[in-house]
């Protein structure tokens, strides 16, 4: 198929097919975009949904997001994971309302120079939401494209990636970008999926070569293996009289940036400088069910303590990045969704955690 013919087919078939009530697709508007696709980077539509509904409610525009503190930012976003997307926005926001006077740039380039902007955010944004002509790769995109052109190495690879690049470049028709974009999206997400692609309704299966060659469900080549290592952690949940948590704020950067987290030890023996610290006694100590929770890159094993103390003390905490949390009356802070798990179930949802 000629570039003009895949376009065109693409176009008519979101025409008649495509998703058209996404919340983002209302209203349309380089913040909702930009919003939306942040949130849908390696997450489902049906998660998004609901996420994007609060967050708009919240924080209705960029002006709102660049006032809004972090950790408003971060409450909004527990459970999507990935929290640098989240740091990121809020670094945006304000640099769009302090560089921009608070409107996005009208160019894939300038958008893709902003914290958590690549070259297919940018794209996205672009063509969605301003009709500019920009191509995109998504991952859903990319699993067309390299389905089309029977891409024989992983797409992920530097190489490859260029090679559909140049594709999706070649692609992207003049006209009717916004449509072709969403389609483009569309076609991937509903029916060139990763497993069982419906060729037999894909408006492009002629000029598909995995199509032709009896190849789609060998393609795209899948990610190279490797084991993924554990790191193994003991976490305290510390508890007062009044049922309320200690929980400190990670730094900024690294894993789970500016999230409120349970304090970590490499092993529960050491939590006798943890109590020094904030002047505590232990009147019980349980362990709890542990927790797995998978990152990108590896593992990590939760080995969780239900430990109810009290102080001498107000029970003030020794520095300013340290609180004491109560999960009955919680405030709108950002925590790491296993954190959250962790808390609901030890106090909330289990007998164990009742209120002495």
């Amino acid at each position: 198929m000629s570039p003009d013919a895949f376009a065109a087919a693409v176009v008519a078939w979101y025409q008649e097919h495509g998703r058209k009530d996404l919340p983002w697709q209302q209203n349309v508007s380089p913040y909702r975009v930009w919003v939306s696709e942040i949130m849908l980077q390696q997450t489902q539509v049906s998660t998004v949904l609901d996420y994007f509904a609060r967050f708009m409610q919240a924080l209705p525009d960029v002006q709102a997001l660049a006032a809004a503190p972090l950790d408003e930012v971060l409450h909004l976003w527990t459970g999507l994971g990935y929290y640098t997307r989240a740091r990121n926005l809020h670094k945006t926001a304000q640099q769009v309302c302090e560089s921009y006077q608070g409107e996005f740039p009208r160019s894939a380039e300038d958008l893709a120079t902003l914290p958590g902007i690549g070259p297919s955010t940018a794209g996205a944004i672009a063509s969605l939401s301003m009709g500019l002509r920009a191509p995109i790769l998504d991952g859903n995109v990319k699993r067309v494209l390299a389905r089309c052109s029977a891409l024989g190495s992983y797409p992920g690879g530097s190489q490859a990636s260029k090679q559909l690049w140049q594709l999706a470049e070649l692609l992207t028709p003049q006209q009717d970008v916004a449509q072709y974009t969403q389609a483009m999206m569309d076609l991937g997400a509903t029916l060139c999926t990763r497993k069982q692609p419906e060729c037999s309704r894909c408006p492009v299966q002629k000029g598909c070569l995995a199509y032709q060659t009896e190849q789609q469900h060998l393609l795209p080549v899948a990610r190279p293996r490797k084991v993924m290592p554990e790191r193994r952690v003991s976490m305290p949940l510390l508890v007062d009289l009044s049922g309320s948590v200690l929980l400190y704020q990670r730094p900024s950067t690294g894993l789970w940036g500016g999230l409120w987290s349970l304090p970590e030890l490499g092993d529960i023996s050491q939590l006798d400088s943890l109590l020094q610290q904030h002047q505590l006694t232990v009147e019980q100590q349980q362990p709890l069910i542990g927790l797995r929770h998978t990152f990108s890159h590896f593992h990590l094993e939760i080995e969780p303590w239900l430990v109810r103390v009290k102080s001498s003390t107000a029970l003030a905490v020794a520095e300013n990045n340290w609180l004491w949390y109560n999960p009955y009356n919680p405030p709108r802070l950002g925590l790491a969704a296993p954190i959250k798990e962790l808390i609901e179930r030890t106090l909330i949802q289990s007998p164990a955690g009742d209120r002495q």
